[in-house]
């Protein structure tokens, strides 16, 4: 009796707990449309959306623990607002201010795509720089197409190539006695170049140039088009950067020679009288959750943004969890492939690759949603390389921006071995241990001739397993798919060209790929049910203190330090030392 006892007053503990926690959601929903309903979302009729792309974005959302403003925009942020305002008769136009986000190239052609589809529903795009400052062209790329380009007088457009450094550490880990222990399938997996060269090894420097090549070919192309200029006048006026603004508004690159109050006006004064000036963020945060109404057909949207990982997502506090958890998005494409309202998978993918097993684990639950009857399209970000590039063999359509990173179908297998580094500041490991490979990862003793057959042999099978899954995905010749992979990193145009995408262009695209393989009509508007449903609290709370944002002003501080730039080196040069797996990653990309 008294176990019994103790038992229900256990139960009744943690149903009380459980019932408070239905009872805050229920009250914070109440207050949030209460909140709304006052309030409204703020839009004034004839609104300038101002967006800020000076800073750097990722694909996805990745607020985390202490980004409770819920003011940074990421790629897909900006690609869906656009789309939402284009149909918004409040909004008239854009302003975009631009210049030191330091965008990557398929960042800036994704980017350039959303803009010109919202110009095609009739609105309007100015952009203003006070300097292009970074040398590569994805800033100037995302706005070539605006219908004027304002700079800041006497700045610098410094915008002439593309270009690509790779820090080697070979040196380093010479200094410190630790000795890399790698395979890899094959000369282009250059993954682990950065550890074991000191150098660009041919294959690597070929594949490198080739991608600079294909981004700068894609580049020009897109921005002579957009300013309605010959290719070769652009390539004139890029080789002699960096110029003054003055003297690019003179060749075509640029419209306008201004201050950016001046651009904000002319915005004002063509949305007409009364117009006002609306932060895009804002306008995002306001209407993010609008739906294309009851009834409208459903796409479960996948987006697929990180390194690839094995396990389930391990950051419950926040809104979206960062990276590819194979557990998590496994279990989300499972529900996804038996939920009959959804009519169709759009993948998004923006991923290097990572574990090999999470990526098969994923590739595994696409397949089965595949054969379930549901149409799969895959939209590539700025890279969908490796695994990333793997789990997209389900796909019956992929569509890849020209500058997208992607294939580097290879593997690597490898680990550090640092017993003597210990030995220089007076540490000694010894190890003990049963069985004949008992320390096969071991840290302390490297691989012996025997070991590294075994090591060969996995990288073998999971190299021709990769190859295999492809040939099949592709619909190509497995020769064929041997010819193009070792390892290699296209860009999505050159992927076309050798049959490893479909299509070049951007998410809606993709869109309009999965209306017309689930048989939904080109106009119709579809409902986006999304997958990994967000988890969390910190996306209401957010909302409810968008109006206070002093409240949170030292955990900004902490979010600007984590997103510094040092932050971001340390965390990949962190996050890119093998852990001695068998990966499907493909590091050291171009910037």
């Amino acid at each position: 009796m008294f176990v019994l006892n103790w038992l229900w007053a256990i139960t009744r503990k943690v149903l009380n707990a459980v019932a408070g926690v239905i009872v805050f959601l229920v009250l914070a929903a109440i207050i949030v449309v209460i909140v709304t309903a006052i309030r409204g979302d703020g839009i004034a009729s004839n609104s300038v959306l101002e967006l800020d792309l000076r800073n750097a974005m990722d694909d996805k959302a990745s607020p985390g623990l202490f980004a409770l403003g819920g003011n940074k925009l990421s790629i897909m942020d900006v690609v869906l607002g656009l789309d939402e305002a284009s149909r918004d008769s409040r909004v008239k136009g854009v302003l975009v201010r631009v210049g030191s986000g330091d965008l990557s190239q398929p960042k800036g052609e994704e980017l350039r795509d959303a803009m010109k589809r919202f110009q095609r529903a009739g609105k309007f795009v100015i952009a203003h720089s006070q300097s292009f400052y970074s040398g590569s062209l994805g800033d100037y790329i995302a706005v070539s197409a605006a219908d004027q380009i304002w700079m800041q007088p006497v700045s610098t457009f410094f915008g002439a190539g593309e270009s690509a450094t790779t820090p080697f550490l070979k040196g380093f880990f010479d200094k410190i006695q630790a000795e890399p222990q790698f395979v890899q399938r094959y000369e282009y997996k250059n993954a682990v170049n950065m550890f074991t060269e000191s150098d660009y090894t041919p294959a690597h420097r070929e594949a490198t140039m080739r991608l600079l090549q294909s981004w700068y070919d894609s580049a020009v192309s897109e921005a002579a088009t957009d300013r309605h200029l010959d290719r070769a006048a652009m390539m004139a006026v890029l080789d002699q950067s960096p110029s003054l603004a003055e003297f690019v508004k003179q060749k075509g690159l640029i419209t306008n020679i201004g201050y950016e109050d001046e651009a904000r006006d002319t915005a004002r004064r063509r949305a007409g009288a009364g117009s006002r000036i609306v932060d895009f963020a804002r306008y995002r945060q306001a209407t993010r959750d609008r739906g294309a109404g009851f009834g409208a057909p459903q796409v479960a949207l996948i987006h697929a943004a990180g390194d690839i990982v094995e396990g389930k997502e391990n950051s419950p506090l926040a809104g979206v969890a960062t990276g590819i958890a194979g557990d998590t998005y496994s279990d989300a494409i499972r529900a996804a492939g038996a939920d009959r309202n959804v009519k169709a998978i759009l993948l998004r993918i923006d991923s290097p690759g990572g574990s090999a097993i999470a990526s098969d684990q994923i590739l595994h639950a696409l397949k089965r949603a595949h054969a379930a009857g549901k149409p799969i399209v895959v939209s590539m970000g700025s890279v969908a390389a490796s695994g990333g590039y793997y789990i997209a063999m389900a796909a019956d359509r992929i569509v890849a921006e020209p500058g997208t990173l992607t294939g580097s179908i290879g593997v690597f297998v490898g680990k550090f071995v640092v017993n003597k580094t210990g030995g220089l500041i007076g540490v000694n490991a010894r190890e003990l241990g049963i069985g004949k490979n008992a320390n096969f990862d071991s840290p302390v003793t490297p691989w012996d001739p025997a070991q590294l057959e075994n090591v060969n042999a996995q990288a073998d099978a999971i190299y021709d397993d990769f190859v295999a899954n492809v040939a099949g995905g592709r619909k190509m010749p497995v020769a064929q798919i041997q010819e193009v992979a070792r390892g290699r990193v296209w860009t999505g145009a050159d992927a076309k060209e050798h049959g490893l995408v479909d299509e070049l262009g951007g998410f809606w695209l993709a869109v309009d790929d999965a209306k017309r393989l689930s048989g939904i009509s080109p106009g119709t508007r579809i409902a986006f049910k999304i997958y990994p449903r967000p988890r969390g609290l910190f996306g209401t709370v957010s909302r409810l203190a968008d109006d206070s944002p002093e409240t949170f002003q030292a955990l900004d501080r902490l979010a600007a330090f984590l997103d510094s730039a040092p932050m971001h080196l340390f965390m990949d040069l962190l996050g890119a030392v093998p852990n001695g797996a068998a990966e499907l990653k493909a590091a050291g990309l171009p910037r």
